[in-house]
């Protein structure tokens, strides 16, 4: 397992393959809300004869831990760079190093990103970003454009800010949070509950198992940080300014019968940028990529203008 600080934080990553390759392109994957990079690595591992994939865990969730002790609040160095403010280095091994309380906006998950690379020494890179990774990404694109040749955002969208339904929702995911018992994991097929809204496909029991782990697992203040910051007034105000100044290609993937994301948001996201491609896959939810790999497989790489490859003989491992 590998860890890397970035802003006092010991983020988890992992590439597939283990051994890259000098010179090929790197696509980094970006996970939801609630969950890890690890249900990307079959994605990844399909992946990897074309690209060295970089997954990593957002900081508070997976095993991206945060710091248990009192902190002081940092600057929010970044926020309003532009698109070609991204190799600009200045401040970065202060922010890497800087143990203070980052807060949860979307905004800053960007600049996270940004110091990650950063510190792995990556240039231009290729971008997979899921639901609140989408958000992430999106953001990433209009803080940090010129740091990526292509993207995807998978079930992502714009919607209209609400104040009554966004309280109703804040109230109600305070609750999930809060209430996590651990012994939950250890219900049978608790799993596959957990994860029936989020699906029109089943998944095999294990993968259940994974996500409800990563659920129960992730840091309170961050689970609860993030519902806010990603549902709110400003983000309403804000993704859609980001999708609309998108520049970089971008394919926008959406599941048919999402509810979390309904297709209809994510199809009016994609139409405020011509750089951005719309693309809906029949009978998925909120993980096309999981419940029809095939499809947004040959879908991502025909947008990639990459053919298919032999499979690496790699197998997905936690």
């Amino acid at each position: 397992m590998a860890y890397i600080s970035v802003r006092g934080v010991e983020h988890y990553y992992q590439w597939i393959p283990e051994v890259r390759t000098r010179g090929k392109p790197v696509m980094v994957f970006i996970h939801g809300w609630g969950g890890s990079a690890r249900y990307w690595q079959d994605t990844a591992i399909a992946l990897s004869a074309d690209f060295d994939c970089l997954l990593y865990d957002l900081r508070g969730f997976g095993r991206s831990k945060l710091p248990q002790f009192p902190v002081s609040q940092i600057h929010h160095q970044g926020n309003n760079q532009g698109n070609n403010q991204g190799n600009n280095q200045d401040n970065t091994q202060d922010n890497t190093e800087d143990t203070g309380e980052i807060s949860y906006d979307l905004e800053e998950y960007a600049i996270d990103l940004n110091l990650l690379l950063d510190q792995l020494e990556l240039g231009e890179v290729y971008l997979n970003g899921h639901s609140v990774g989408a958000s992430i990404a999106t953001l990433f694109l209009r803080m940090y454009g010129d740091r990526v040749k292509q993207a995807i955002l998978t079930c992502s969208g714009i919607f209209t800010y609400e104040a009554k339904s966004f309280a109703a929702f804040h109230q109600f995911g305070g609750y999930v949070v809060k209430f996590r018992p651990q012994w939950f994991q250890y219900v049978p097929f608790a799993g596959q509950l957990f994860m029936a809204r989020f699906l029109h496909k089943p998944l095999p029991e294990k993968v259940g198992k994974e996500f409800l782990a990563d659920f129960l697992a992730a840091d309170y203040e961050a689970a609860l940080g993030t519902i806010y910051t990603s549902v709110s007034q400003h983000a309403s105000e804000v993704m859609p300014q980001a999708f609309a100044q998108i520049q970089t290609p971008t394919l926008l993937i959406a599941g048919e019968k999402d509810i979390i994301i309904p297709a209809a948001m994510g199809k009016n996201a994609a139409s405020l940028s011509p750089y951005v491609e719309y693309y809906e896959i029949p009978a998925t939810a909120h993980f096309p990529m999981l419940e029809a790999p095939e499809i947004y497989l040959a879908k991502v790489r025909d947008f990639l203008n990459i053919g298919e490859k032999s499979k690496p003989a790699e197998t997905s491992t936690n």
